[in-house]
């Protein structure tokens, strides 16, 4: 009998009697023809083999001059391969997509061998410069791989937020088709908490064709978990609405628990700890007897009449016989798996399964010696002196290999060239306002001038859209949901704010985990990759939570997705709440980010700009995500100068979008204040009081530090960026002490010095937030019109 069993109270797939035929999965296009079993052992076995070799070439046979550790995890790999030969070679259909746990890569690039999706030249690149990636990579491996994995929990829970993606595209623009969305997951995985804030999204229990598949071989990096309880998370993934199969026993166990003793047995291994159970996996048959027959009473004595008709051999693959490595286990649970809700199958497993680490618990990284691996190519039937030779021509199991890849094998969906973004508006702000509700006021204007652009634009926020000004956006293009629910709020007079949820609606609301908010803006931002459809996704958070986000955020970018992340309000310009958040490092964060261009404007007009210019980034080869901080504080918006001549306004513009422009030139300065942001105002009054003093200063409105550090670094020969604006905002000629200053870190601008080789003195926040008034905490951090006219005064003696 192959065990299959749901948690108690949830009957998913009841225990089969032995000799019943799995139930057939139900007949989709383009599924898989069951294959005969001794078909996919084979494959089975050259997989394991090639995954093994890669490793070992990478690090015994291939040239390492610098002595410095390659690494690999055979165990890891070993451990998978059995799953995935069965989902690869029989469960998947063209339009399903997979995410691989980052250890099990070489899994994923044996099979892409065997299925003509890899050239044999690879095989020996593994972990090399240009070669194969440690990680499964979308964008640097030279084989397909559907997800960007290696950061832990960030890959298991990409496919939740590609499912969630997917079907915004499809019911917006069509073309996305349908199909499962699978994470294969390391059980150490489960530590993180990124996998749980995904799973408890209220979101994701609609979200049926996600099926996460657990190798659950209850080892981490360093030794066997002692209580990783299976019944445990599986009551976890249960309450959360998920489906919950468990994989447990291979059918040569459930065969030994129905004879006689058979049930004494299972209670006996039932209720070992995880350890104790590994340790009999490096135990030859004698020992095996007497640890599990040890003890007193009738159990020991059923269990050891049962072992006793039990030959060695038997009972050494019994005892290793987890249902994660029963290839007709695995394909009764894949059958079971209900379409309806987001499904978890927990497949007990044995790292190192089939090698000679097998079950060791400090096997994590370590490598078969090399009689060990030649013992394997023997096991695997490999001639060790062509180690890549795929499945002998012809073979049965070589044909599945042929048609697994012509029923694997997808259409490129037809590319939607992203629409033009306008430059410009046109519009000059007038009053006081504040950059945070400019975003607004500049969706709704993308909407009215550019419809093309703004059907793209999808806005995302973790249960903030009120507070940071996207209230309006929201009820004028809804909230999106699989499915249209009601407002029982719409005839609410006294209601502001209208939730109207559909699948037309253009606004995804999350609860409040910053990790699921840049999860699903990296696969919103990769859809034109994966489906032809360029979206032009907008996420919106709290700024100080923005290192929480940073990291997911980061590997969404590395992983191809393509988007702009709003943080606001930031910094201790939020007042009397600034005591409270932290925004300290933030812009440094945005210029050090990679495939990102950071921006913080200090007006409304200056917003308009950088957003268009960012929004016209996304969706498209080689294009670049962005990062906006914005602030509550409000500025009068004449202080920004706009030029009212047509070509000034546009040389403004594109100084604005390239980094930086002249706010207030002197005809002779003393003094160079550079400021960024909210603190713009406290710049020009330093500048006004200074002039009184007979000390000339130019203000310099610094809008993104990081493209005027490229384009320092590009002056210096070490990046290939423009220079231009460099000699526009700080030419040779004008050069004199330059005072920066920003509400961060003061770090982020002290480079400006640098321009023209001059000193400086650089103000900002370097200690946590202190509560007050912003007069308060301005003088508290030193970020006060007196401090900025002090440090220019120091600097002009």
């Amino acid at each position: 009998m192959n065990h299959l069993a749901d948690i108690p109270g949830r009957s998913v797939a009841p225990g089969l009697p032995a000799g019943t035929p799995a139930p057939p999965r139900p007949a989709t296009a383009g599924a898989a023809p069951v294959a005969e079993l001794e078909v996919l052992r084979e494959i089975e076995r050259r997989v394991l083999w090639l995954s093994t070799a890669m490793i070992d070439h990478a690090n015994r046979v291939r040239p390492n001059p610098t002595g410095l550790k390659v690494g690999g995890h055979q165990a890891s790999s070993a451990s998978m391969v059995s799953i995935m030969t069965l989902l690869w070679f029989e469960a998947l259909r063209a339009e399903d997509r997979v995410s691989v746990k980052p250890h099990a890569s070489p899994v994923l690039h044996a099979i892409n061998y065997l299925l003509g999706e890899l050239d044999e030249s690879y095989l020996t690149t593994l972990r090399q410069f240009g070669g194969l990636q440690s990680y499964p990579s979308r964008t640097k491996d030279p084989d397909p791989a559907d997800y960007s994995t290696g950061s832990v929990g960030i890959g298991a829970t990409a496919p939740i937020w590609g499912a969630l993606a997917r079907r915004y595209v499809e019911a917006h623009f069509g073309g996305a088709g349908t199909g499962r969305q699978y994470s294969l997951v390391g059980d150490a995985e489960l530590d993180e908490g990124a996998c749980w804030e995904a799973i408890l999204d209220p979101q994701v229990s609609e979200l049926g064709e996600v099926v996460w598949i657990v190798d659950f071989n209850r080892q981490s990096l360093d030794r066997v978990v002692p209580n990783m309880g299976g019944t445990r998370l599986q009551g976890m993934f249960a309450a959360a609405g998920w489906q919950v199969i468990t994989v447990k026993y291979g059918g040569l166990l459930e065969e030994l628990f129905t004879r006689p003793g058979g049930q004494e047995l299972r209670r006996r291994i039932d209720g070992m700890s995880n350890p104790e159970y590994q340790r009999l996996l490096r135990c030859d048959a004698a020992e095996l007897r007497t640890r599990l027959a040890a003890g007193d009473g009738q159990d020991a004595e059923g269990i050891g009449r049962l072992l006793a008709g039990v030959d060695d051999a038997t009972l050494h693959a019994a005892i290793r016989n987890l249902g994660g490595h029963d290839l007709a286990a695995l394909r009764d649970a894949f059958a079971a798996i209900d379409d309806s809700r987001p499904t978890v199958i927990f497949a007990y497993t044995v790292k190192g399964y089939g090698l000679a680490t097998e079950g060791h618990p400090q096997n994590h990284s370590s490598l078969l010696t090399s009689d060990q691996l030649g013992a394997l190519a023997r096991r695997t039937g490999v001639d060790p002196g062509r180690p890549w030779t795929r499945l002998p021509g012809q073979t049965p199991a070589a044909r599945h290999c042929e048609d697994t890849a012509r029923r694997l094998r997808r259409t490129p969906a037809p590319e939607v060239a992203p629409p033009d973004v306008p430059a410009d508006f046109g519009r000059t702000p007038h009053g006081t306002g504040t950059t945070q509700a400019a975003l607004g006021r500049t969706l709704f204007d993308l909407t009215r001038q550019a419809p093309d652009a703004g059907a793209r634009v999808v806005t995302v926020s973790p249960d903030v859209s009120s507070s940071t000004n996207l209230g309006g956006w929201l009820n004028k293009v809804g909230v999106w949901a699989p499915d249209e629910r009601r407002n029982w709020f719409d005839d609410d007079a006294e209601t502001i704010l209208h939730w109207r949820e559909r699948p037309t609606g253009r606004h995804i609301e999350l609860g409040i985990a910053e990790t699921n908010l840049v999860g699903v803006l990296g696969e919103l931002g990769a859809t034109w990759s994966r489906w032809g459809q360029p979206l032009l996704p907008i996420g919106v958070l709290y700024d100080p939570f923005v290192e929480r986000a940073l990291e997911p955020w980061s590997f969404g970018i590395y992983a191809g997705g393509q988007s702009i992340l709003v943080g606001t309000p930031s910094g201790v310009t939020l007042g009397p709440e600034g005591g409270a958040h932290q925004s300290i490092k933030t812009p440094s964060i945005g210029m050090e980010q990679p495939g990102c261009t950071s921006y913080e404007p200090a007006f409304a007009v200056d917003l308009e700009w950088c957003l268009l210019a960012a929004l016209a980034q996304l969706g498209r080869p080689g294009g670049r995500s962005a990062y906006l901080r914005l602030s509550t504080r409000p500025v009068n918006q004449a202080l920004a100068d706009v030029p009212t001549d047509p070509a000034a306004r546009e040389l403004r513009r594109r100084q604005v979008v390239a980094g930086a422009y002249p706010l207030r030139r002197h005809e002779r300065p003393s003094v160079t204040i550079a400021a960024m942001g909210a603190v713009t105002p406290e710049a020009l009054e330093a500048a006004a009081r200074l002039d009184a003093l007979g000390i000339g200063a130019d203000v310099v409105c610094v809008t993104s530090p990081g493209l005027l550090f490229q384009s320092l670094r590009a002056r210096r020969g070490h990046d290939d960026a423009p220079t231009w604006i460099l000699d526009s905002v700080f030419p040779a000629n004008r050069a004199a002490p330059v005072v920066t200053v920003l509400d961060g870190h003061p770090h982020t601008l002290a480079f400006l010095a640098g321009v023209n080789e001059v000193p400086g003195t650089h103000l900002g926040v370097t200690r946590f937030g202190q509560s007050g008034s912003l007069d308060d905490v301005y003088r508290h951090h030193g970020l006060d019109t007196d401090s900025i006219v002090a440090a220019a005064l120091d600097l002009a003696d």
